[in-house]
């Protein structure tokens, strides 16, 4: 397993777990769904889908809970860390950049829960950002996550080393994050729910002065890269 690698394509994530994976007719669970977008994409995108959604964020899942129009899901307000189901009840388990976000002394018990949720030959899909380019040298000015997402790598490795996952494939692909300027860089990173990031007007000006530098005439565009360890329930 590395760590990080050069991506060699551009997708849209979305589009590349579902070339990747066989979601219809499936019990589907999503771990940290933050704002459902993705969730709903899952929902609508097939057939005879079955699809968990958790988040931690109480705001968020608040949110989530207001959305009425997707008959096939379910919001829970859950850690990763201590799934509410039953074992073997999963088919597939989709973390979309969000073991990092588990805390670093409970990411080696969300990886158990996981396998504990998972039906045999079950397939965890864990896809983490590579912390590197120019988006990562803005955030880490205030919000630096290089060693957490270390740690979800390293837990990961340790995940395999244990056999409860056979990894079945490791995937880096590189993907595009936009912002039309950014007050919406602001509003979507800076002031997200799940985390209180108080800048000082100082810092928030160096920040700013930072992300206005890939400013153009149709607003920042940044290239992302994507680590995905696709991992397979060992029976």
């Amino acid at each position: 397993m590395k760590i990080s690698s050069p991506g060699d394509k551009i997708y849209n994530e979305h589009a590349f777990f579902e070339q990747l994976l066989s979601l219809d007719g499936k019990n589907i669970l999503e771990l940290g769904c933050g704002n459902a977008d993705i969730t709903r994409m899952i929902a609508t995108s097939g057939t005879n889908r079955n699809l968990i959604a958790t988040e931690v964020d109480d705001v968020q899942h608040n949110h989530n809970l207001q959305i009425s129009d997707l008959p096939n899901v379910s919001f829970m307000f859950a850690g990763s860390e201590s799934i509410p189901l039953e074992d073997n009840s999963i088919d597939v388990v989709i973390m979309l950049k969000s073991l990092h976000h588990v805390p670093v002394e409970l990411m080696d018990t969300a990886l158990v829960e996981t396998h504990r949720v998972l039906k045999p030959g079950g397939l965890a899909y864990i896809s983490e950002p590579v912390f590197e380019g120019d988006f990562n040298d803005i955030l880490r000015l205030f919000h630096n996550e290089e060693a957490v997402r270390k740690s979800a790598f390293e837990a990961l490795e340790r995940a395999v080393s244990s056999e409860n996952f056979i990894l079945e494939d490791e995937i880096f692909f590189d993907t595009q994050l936009a912002f039309s300027n950014f007050d919406e860089f602001e509003q979507n990173v800076i002031k997200v729910t799940h985390t209180d990031h108080s800048l000082s007007s100082e810092l928030y000006q160096q920040v700013k002065d930072k992300f206005m530098l890939s400013m153009g005439d149709d607003g920042a565009s940044f290239l992302i890269s994507i680590r995905v360890d696709l991992l397979k329930k060992n029976i």
